[in-house]
């Protein structure tokens, strides 16, 4: 009798989504952020759907236990697009809380503001197609 293969470990995945206490109030405020994207996420998401720099994206996706804007799962690249309130000192310890546990998961993490999003939409596509080379 053949032994079952070993599932991978939490390292090995490419993909890991929220534990289960988690998941379902993370799964409705993804779903529901989807439906109401900041400006700048509307205009990234313009360029990054259907494949038009050549990888799939997904918007408002669960990684671990966050929803991140936009993540690569192919090239494991999350990016963010950040509002003013990413400045304030708090919330820089929290995304860089985030971007430690997302790093150990194996994601690369960039990030740009909502100003770089919609005032320089050409410098944020080629600053993305560089990371999926």
């Amino acid at each position: 009798m053949k032994t079952p293969p070993s599932l991978p470990s939490r390292e090995e995945k490419k993909y890991v989504t929220a534990r289960t206490y988690a998941y379902d109030l993370l799964k409705q405020n993804a779903r529901s952020m989807r439906i109401n994207p900041t400006e700048a996420e509307y205009v990234l998401w313009k360029y990054l759907r259907n494949k038009q720099l050549g990888h799939r994206f997904r918007r408002q996706q669960i990684v671990d236990d966050y929803i991140v804007d936009f993540v690569c799962l192919e090239k494991q690249l999350v990016i963010e697009v950040d509002g003013k309130y990413h400045a304030d000192g708090e919330q820089r310890e929290l995304d860089a809380l985030r971007e430690d546990i997302l790093i150990s998961n194996g994601y690369r993490i960039i990030r740009f503001t909502n100003e770089e999003v919609t005032n320089n939409i050409d410098q944020v596509i080629e600053n993305i197609k560089k990371l999926l080379i």
